[in-house]
């Protein structure tokens, strides 16, 4: 009787423990869940965020080299975050125009981030789509080669 008595107290201390680990779970699982969709959100604003540096610092060299003439040229450095789907210049047709324009991938769909310039700019950098630091070749040009009517800033992947 006295080994009955243990064995039920064991199943009893091993059901009160599966109920004790089973409310803790019920609980941390949406706080897990909540710290993820966080996570996820913050990725964006970061790639956000970062894709508007790298599209100010792009408007910037092209004012400047352009303000400066043909054949001025500029080499500058940018940080690619991730995420990005694709990189237009000018305007989303890729033709001579006056912005620059990161596609990034977010949560909530595509995100547009756009530097505006007050000169023209056109280029080609939409092989750039991996995340990483690129080089891009920064060159005023006497006529677009999407529009040779036009004077412009040339933007071209290295």
């Amino acid at each position: 009787m006295e080994a009955l008595n243990r064995g039920s107290m064991r199943s009893q201390s091993s059901l009160e423990l599966l109920v004790t680990l089973g409310f803790g779970l019920i609980i941390l699982l949406p706080i897990v869940v909540l710290a993820f969709i966080q996570i996820s959100n913050s990725t964006s604003t970061l790639s956000t965020t970062e894709a508007q540096a790298a599209a100010q610092k792009l408007a910037s060299v092209a004012t400047s080299v352009s303000s400066q003439g043909p054949p001025a040229k500029q080499l500058v450095l940018i940080q690619v975050p991730q995420d990005i789907a694709n990189i237009y210049v000018g305007s989303l047709a890729n033709t001579a125009g006056h912005e620059i324009i990161f596609v990034v991938n977010t949560n909530a769909g595509p995100s547009y981030v756009t530097a505006y310039t007050p000169v023209n700019v056109s280029g080609a950098l939409g092989s750039i789509t991996g995340q990483g630091v690129y080089l891009v070749n920064v060159s005023a040009q006497s006529s677009c080669p999407t529009n040779p009517a036009t004077p412009c800033a040339y933007l071209a992947s290295t």
